[in-house]
Order: structure tokens, then C-alpha cells, then sequence
């Protein structure tokens, strides 16, 4: 009965229209489109790579094996199952253009292909010739095609020579696109294609030089791919192989679209908490004017149960408009501007209408609209029958009823599994809810002080009536001190957060290494040209050092026996290959942390020393055996002793080391860092580039600018997330300054009424505002850099200072953004007549 009752009340209640309930609208319908836009950007994206997998794979299948080819077994199985095959080498080369001191050189990442190549679709060339023509070459050298970007640096036309190695290539065309280019991962080249024959007079495979093979196939149509995936892994993956196919053609890919989607949601999530806090302050205020119509009820006999569900319902069904306008919106604008995004994304997407990523950010929507409608609600129902004035919500009592708490808690609770079983990443989830429920204590206590210091203040500041006017309005409740620090300040904190990561990142990125890393990276020398490599580096002064060591790679596949990912599970050693090197003696910068090093002339069963942070994180102890595949091999040695191995320097370190008597007869290459003067670098790449035409030389610098400019689209996603969260933040400041605006009118009447010019009461609500604005950016600030801190010590292990150029931004945008909304509602207070607004008051 009282269910019944309570709708036709809410039904007459929004006979009256949505006057006060537009920024509870648009703080849902922002927040809500917010996480339903990312949801769906992300589920077309995957969607597109189901599709294309084939295509982005560059077939239907791909077995990979680490520098080395495949052996006759492995050869007669694929050709057993596919129905064409087609042979990959992927490596690092120097492409070199000229001779002597005026060569130009430009770090390449070389395809060697069959003529099989591409099982599944098309290489673009420019000009626009078969690939198969523009390889076969001219004038006697063979031909290659390249991307624009080397060509340009290198100075290079259609028809130029080059060389690779020792072998010199025509330049036939440009490389425009390339089919399977995502499936390639991240590199630090421009692309070169050329055929594998080509290569045999180059010096550039020549034994243990560090280079890939990829088998692509081209499969049955009705092939079971699970089935033959269980099988090759079965018969070859002791042999170091790694297995890809079309269900999930560029994994690298896959997995950083899911994960950035899922951090974006939960971005999206502070968006939320922002939009909840102006939902929250729309509904009290609101409430706060039904006083007397619920005082009013209560004397007519409607009890608690009736007004709590007449506003439920009421706030309920709004609630539900705002989001549903969310939802739309989110689902329609990635489709509205799906040619621009797909302008932009080096991958296929499908963009469509998903149900899923709608469905989630509705469930979301839902969850916040309830849990910051709950506590407001609740007070409104004590209010009671002899209490006709209006202050009465604010005299209710801080907390609700127990009921109400725990369904608060409840909310929250399924609001972060949800979250959680959502994104698939627990961890993070906590992170960011720990993160924002620290921010909103941390807001409501400072916004507590605020108001607590202004009341002082005000007492403080006789002779000073402009500023005595705001101090005590900011300590009064109407002013909403409590929501613009909360809301702005939320989403300040959120940006703040994202800019100290960056810049500190970037820092670690940017700005420590250069002091301490070396200035090139050699690879693939030869254990023949280590003599000439040494003595050529040991004779020129502007050399501070050089470390050098023998360079395999391996991958680990047991421990103690049983698979490694079972022992370790799916840690990020396992995930591929590693550098294994062997060393006779212990390296005196290095320092063991436990066992002990092998004596010289060690001539036993293999031994190994590992890094020591990471075999803590993989559960490994002194004495456990471990496997590692090496060129098709396994090697099985005993863990001996733990290391410190320091990777922020850039220099050489290896997570796994072995006696030299496990590793040296294995065919391999050395790799060297090279430490000199910026001055002396171009030299040097000259002279070694120019005698051993084989080795590799990777210049650090333009490695960091590489990364750099991939944590730059990072930063940009994170950025745009954090962006909308502060425009969030905005609307409810603009809502707090129109919830206020009754006061102020009133406010201002009364100070006219006693002589105050327009001039003093306007400069008064200036200084409010840019009070609580500047309030606001400083404990967004503080907020933000503690925040920055905990990620970047507990998460990313880098270290940490504060950017304070960001924070100078954020304290700017809060003072500004706050000062804009208090103005923009201060002209209608300061017109209105006082004759008017006295006699209302009657």
C-alpha cells in the first residue's frame, strides 16, 4: 500500500519538470557515455582483430623459434598440416648508404621473406609494383623496399643503392603497407623487406647472430586450430617453439587494447565518483526545498517507509533518463566518429552497437546513482512533522540508519567486484578504488577545515568586510563548500595523479638515464671480431669504458622439472625469450645476494646464477634446477646463487648467467656497451660500422625517444580519461553555484539593505570563490602527488619527484574553474531588488 502510495506521489512531484535535477542528469549521462564510449571503442577493436587475425598474423597459424631455423622434424609437420607455408627472418640490421667518413646509417628492422610471402594479403608499394618485381632487383644487386621514414633519412631515391651487411640492394620502392605488421610488436626500426637468398653473402646470419624465424601456414579450412595448437606444443615447445594463430593474430596488440580499455574504465570510474558527488548535492538540495512539503506530509500521516520510497522513486527514474541518455550517447559516438578513429589506429576495428560494454557502464551508472542518492535520502525521512523551517535537513543527523549504511556498503562492495570481474584486473581495481575513497576522505576532511578555518577567519577579519563576507559564507552550509572541494577537487586530483606518473616516467625515461647509459649498443659481433672490436675502442680517448659478454638468448621452459609456468606462473620472464649469457668470474659491479659464485675452471654440470628480484618473485630458491631452450636445445642447470641485476641503467644485464663450460660451445655473438663522449659517437659508429659490416649498433638515445613516443599515446588516453573526470567535476560546481544562488540573492539583499555597494558584495563573491577554488587545487594537489608517489614506488619501481610545473596547471585550474563558476551565478544575486527578496522572506 505504501509502495502504491509513494509512486503517485513521485509521479506528481515530476509534474513539476527536471528544475534541479539537470546537472544529476548530466553528471550521470557524462560519466555513464564516458565508460560506454572506451567499452565499445575497445570491443571493436577486438572484434576487428577476431576477424582479421588471419590476415593481421599473415596466416592462419605461425610457429616462431628463436634464432635458429626449423629442423627437418618441424619442417615435416608443418607441411604435413598446411596446405603452403611460408618462411619469415626478422632481425636488427644497419642500412648503410655510401662509403667512409661520409656514409649515412640508419637502424633497420630486416624482413627476409620466401616467395611464399604474404599468405594473406597485400603489400602496398609506392610506386605500385608487385613485391615479387620490386625484389627481384636490377643491374645485378638484388632488391629491397623500405619505409618512407628510413628512406628519407638516409637521403635515398627510388633506384639508389644500399647496403645490408656486406651485401648491397637496389632500392626498388617505397613500403607503404604491410599486412601483418601488427603482429610484428614493438621495434625500434623502420621496416626493409628483402628475400631470404639474398642474405647468404651478407655476414648478417651467421651463427649465433640474434634473429627470429617465423613460419606462417596456411591451413585447411577446416582445420581444428585448438587441436593442432595442443599438438605442436606437445611434440615442440621443449624446443623453444612459440605458437600463434588466427584466434588472436596480434597478441602483443590484444593484450595492451584490453589493458588500456580496462585502466580507461576505471578512469571512467572517478568520473563517476566525481558525477556522484554532484548527484548527491543535486538531490540534497532538492531535498532541502521539499522541507516543507515533507514536514507537511508527515502531519497528514505519511510515515518514514512512504516519504523515502516517494523519493526514491522519484530520484530512481531520473536517475535511470540520465543514464539511459548515457548509454546512448556512449554507444552512438564511437559509431558517429568511427572513420576518424580508424584513421588513427594501425589495426582493423568493427565498430558497432555491442550490448556488452552498454550493459557494463549502465550496471555502473546504476550502482553510483544509488550509492550517492542513499545517504541524502535517508536523512530526508527524519524529518519531522512540527519541523517547518528550513534548515531542517541540515539538522538531521550526520549518518543514516544502520539499514541504510549497509546497503551502502553492499553497493560498494558488488560496485568493485563488478569492476573488477570487468576489467580483469583485480589489483589495479583496488588500486583505483583505494585511490579514490583515500581522495574523497582526504577532500571531505580538508573541505571540513575550510570551513572550519573560514569561521575562524571571519572573527579575524574586522575591518576587512569584503573578506569577513566570503569567510563566513564559505563556513556557512549553503555555500557548498563541501561539494566544490569534493567535486573539483576529485577531478583535479585525478589529472594531477596522471601528470605526476607521466612526468616522473618520462624522467625515468628521459631524464636520469643520459648521465649514466652507454651511448650505443653493439650487437651480433662475432667472437673473431671481438680483438679488433676491443683494441679499436681501447685506443680512443673519448671512450670512458666498455662492457662486453657473450649474448645468447634462451627460453625457460622447467623448473624443478615440471612446466615453468606452473612452477612461476605467468611471470614476465617466461614471456618469451631472455638473454643467457656465461661469464668465468664474478664481474666486480656485481653483487651476489645469496650462494655462491663457481670457482675458475668450473668443469661440472651446469650451473646457474639468476637475478635476484626476480627469482623472489618467482618463488625460486638456491639448488632448484631450471631448463632453458637454447637454439633448439635444452640446457638443465642448478641454481647456485642469486645477483643483483640493475636494468635502470641501460647498461648490460642479464636475468640468467651459466658457467662457461654449459654455453661456449653453443654458436653465438657477443654483445658490447659502449660509454663515450656524445662528441666522439658518430666516429666511432663509423669506424666499427665500416670494418665489421655485420654487427648492429643501436644508438640509446634514439631508443629512448622511441619509447618516449610510445608513452606519449599512453599519457594521451590517460590524459583524455582524466579529462573528462575534470569536466565531470565542472558541472558540479556549476550545480553547487546554482544550488547557492537563493542564498546569495538573499544574502545580497541584506547587505544592500545595510548600505553595501554592488561593487563590495561582487568582489565579495569573487574572493569566495577563488578562495574555495585555490583550496580546492591544493588538496587536489596533494592528493595527486601522493597518488603519483604510490604508483610509481609500489607499481612501476621508479623514482620520485614532484612535477611541478603539472602542479602549478592544476592549483591554476582550480582557482580559475572555480572563480568562473561563482561569477557566472553572481550577477542575477547581485541585481535583484532588496524591496523584493525582503518582503518573499516574510
Amino acid at each position: 500500500m505504501s509502495l502504491s502510495l509513494a509512486a503517485r506521489f513521485a509521479r506528481r512531484e515530476l509534474r513539476g519538470g527536471l528544475r534541479g535535477f539537470r546537472i544529476l542528469l548530466a553528471c550521470l549521462a557524462l560519466g555513464v557515455a564516458a565508460i560506454a564510449a572506451v567499452g565499445t571503442v575497445r570491443s571493436g577493436i577486438e572484434a576487428g582483430l577476431t576477424r582479421e587475425g588471419a590476415a593481421l598474423l599473415g596466416g592462419d597459424a605461425e610457429m616462431d623459434f628463436t634464432y635458429r631455423f626449423a629442423t627437418e622434424e618441424e619442417r615435416a609437420w608443418m607441411a604435413e598440416v598446411a596446405e603452403e607455408v611460408s618462411e619469415i627472418v626478422d632481425f636488427r640490421s644497419m642500412a648503410v648508404v655510401g662509403e667512409g667518413d661520409t656514409a649515412e646509417r640508419g637502424l633497420t628492422q630486416i624482413k627476409a621473406i620466401d616467395s611464399a610471402y604474404p599468405l594473406i594479403g597485400t603489400v602496398v608499394l609506392t610506386p605500385d609494383i608487385p613485391l615479387d618485381q620490386a625484389l627481384a632487383g636490377q643491374d645485378g644487386l638484388p632488391g629491397a623496399v623500405m619505409e618512407r621514414v628510413l628512406i628519407d633519412r638516409l637521403g635515398l631515391s627510388i633506384g639508389d643503392s644500399f647496403r645490408l651487411g656486406a651485401q648491397a640492394f637496389r632500392l626498388s620502392a617505397a613500403l607503404t603497407r604491410e599486412p601483418d605488421s601488427a603482429a610484428g610488436g614493438f621495434a625500434l626500426g623502420p621496416r626493409t623487406i628483402v628475400t631470404t637468398p639474398s642474405l647468404e653473402t651478407s655476414q648478417l646470419l651467421a651463427p649465433g647472430t640474434l634473429f627470429s624465424t617465423k613460419y606462417r601456414l596456411d591451413l585447411p579450412p577446416d582445420a581444428d586450430l585448438a587441436a593442432l595448437a595442443a599438438e605442436a606444443r606437445s611434440r615442440f615447445e621443449d624446443t623453444g617453439l612459440r605458437w600463434t594463430d588466427a584466434r588472436n593474430g596480434a597478441p602483443g596488440v590484444s593484450e595492451f587494447v584490453e589493458r588500456l580499455g580496462a585502466f580507461l574504465i576505471l578512469v571512467g570510474l572517478s568520473g563517476l565518483a566525481v558525477g556522484g558527488v554532484g548527484v548527491s548535492s543535486a538531490v540534497r538540495a532538492y531535498l532541502a526545498g521539499k522541507t516543507n512539503v515533507i514536514a507537511t506530509l508527515r502531519t497528514l500521516g505519511a510515515t518514514r517507509a512512504v516519504i523515502f520510497q516517494t523519493y526514491f522513486l522519484q530520484i530512481g527514474a531520473l536517475s535511470l533518463a540520465g543514464i539511459t541518455i548515457g548509454v546512448a550517447l556512449g554507444g552512438a559516438l564511437p559509431l558517429l566518429f568511427a572513420p576518424l578513429i580508424e584513421a588513427r589506429l594501425p589495426i582493423p576495428a568493427a565498430f558497432a552497437i555491442y550490448p556488452a560494454p552498454l550493459a557494463e557502464a549502465a550496471l555502473y551508472g546504476l550502482l553510483t546513482a544509488f550509492l550517492f542518492t542513499l545517504w541524502p535520502l535517508a536523512r530526508a525521512e527524519e524529518i519531522k512533522p512540527a519541523t517547518l523551517f528550513r534548515d531542517a535537513l541540515h539538522s538531521a543527523r550526520l549518518l543514516p540508519a544502520s539499514r541504510y549504511l549497509a546497503a551502502t556498503v553492499l553497493a560498494l562492495g558488488l560496485l568493485l567486484a563488478l569492476a573488477g570481474w570487468f576489467s580483469d584486473t583485480w589489483w589495479l581495481t583496488l588500486w583505483t578504488a583505494g585511490g579514490i575513497c583515500g581522495a574523497l576522505l582526504l577532500l571531505t576532511a580538508a573541505a571540513l577545515l575550510i570551513r572550519h578555518l573560514s569561521r575562524r577567519g571571519a572573527h579575524l577579519a574586522r575591518g576587512m568586510p569584503r573578506a569577513r563576507w566570503a569567510l563566513a559564507a564559505i563556513s556557512g552550509p549553503r555555500e557548498g563548500a563541501t561539494s566544490v572541494v569534493l567535486s573539483l577537487g576529485l577531478g583535479l586530483s585525478v589529472l594531477a595523479a596522471v601528470g605526476q606518473i607521466d612526468g616522473n616516467l618520462r624522467g625515468a625515461i628521459t631524464g636520469t638515464l643520459p648521465d649514466v647509459a652507454p651511448s650505443y649498443f653493439f650487437v651480433d659481433i662475432q667472437k673473431d671480431q671481438m680483438e679488433g672490436f676491443t683494441q679499436r675502442l681501447a685506443n680512443d680517448p673519448a671512450v670512458e669504458r666498455v662492457q662486453s659478454a657473450p649474448m645468447l638468448r634462451g627460453i625457460i621452459t622447467r623448473i624443478n622439472g615440471q612446466p615453468a609456468r606452473e612452477v612461476a606462473g605467468d611471470h614476465w620472464v617466461l614471456q618469451g625469450d631472455r638473454g643467457v649469457t656465461y661469464s668465468e668470474a664474478l664481474a666486480e659491479t656485481t653483487r651476489l645476494t645469496a650462494g655462491e659464485w663457481w670457482p675458475p675452471d668450473y668443469a661440472g654440470p651446469p650451473l646457474i646464477s639468476f637475478a635476484a628480484e626476480e627469482a623472489a618473485e618467482m618463488g625460486l630458491k638456491i639448488g632448484d634446477e631450471m631448463t632453458v631452450n637454447i637454439l633448439g636445445r635444452d640446457i638443465t642447470g642448478t641454481i647456485a646463487s642469486f645477483r643483483e641485476v640493475d636494468f635502470s641503467t641501460a647498461g648490460i644485464g642479464f636475468i640468467l648467467a651459466m658457467n662457461p663450460g654449459a654455453l661456449e660451445g653453443a654458436p653465438h655473438s657477443f654483445i658490447s656497451t659502449v660509454y663515450a663522449d656524445e662528441h666522439a659517437e658518430a666516429q666511432i659508429l663509423r669506424d666499427l660500422a665500416g670494418d665489421y659490416p655485420n654487427i648492429t649498433a643501436v644508438r640509446v638515445r634514439d631508443a629512448i625517444d622511441r619509447v618516449a613516443e610510445v608513452l606519449s599515446g599512453l599519457t594521451a588516453a590517460m590524459s583524455y580519461g582524466a579529462t573528462v573526470t575534470l569536466l565531470t567535476g565542472f558541472l558540479v560546481l556549476i550545480g553547487a553555484a546554482a544550488a547557492g544562488t537563493n542564498a546569495r540573492v538573499y544574502e545580497a539583499a541584506v547587505l544592500k539593505t545595510l548600505g553595501a555597494s554592488r561593487r563590495s558584495i561582487f568582489i565579495s563573491f569573487a574572493l569566495r570563490s577563488a578562495l574555495l577554488g585555490l583550496c580546492a587545487g591544493i588538496v587536489a594537489l596533494v592528493a595527486g602527488i601522493a597518488c603519483g608517489w604510490a604508483v610509481s614506488h609500489f607499481i612501476m619501481d621508479t623514482g620520485f619527484s614532484v612535477m611541478w610545473s603539472s602542479a602549478g596547471v592544476i592549483i591554476l585550474g582550480g582557482y580559475v574553474a572555480t572563480l568562473a563558476a561563482g561569477l557566472a551565478f553572481a550577477w542575477g544575486p547581485i541585481n535583484a531588488r532588496p524591496a523584493h527578496v525582503l518582503r518573499a522572506r516574510e
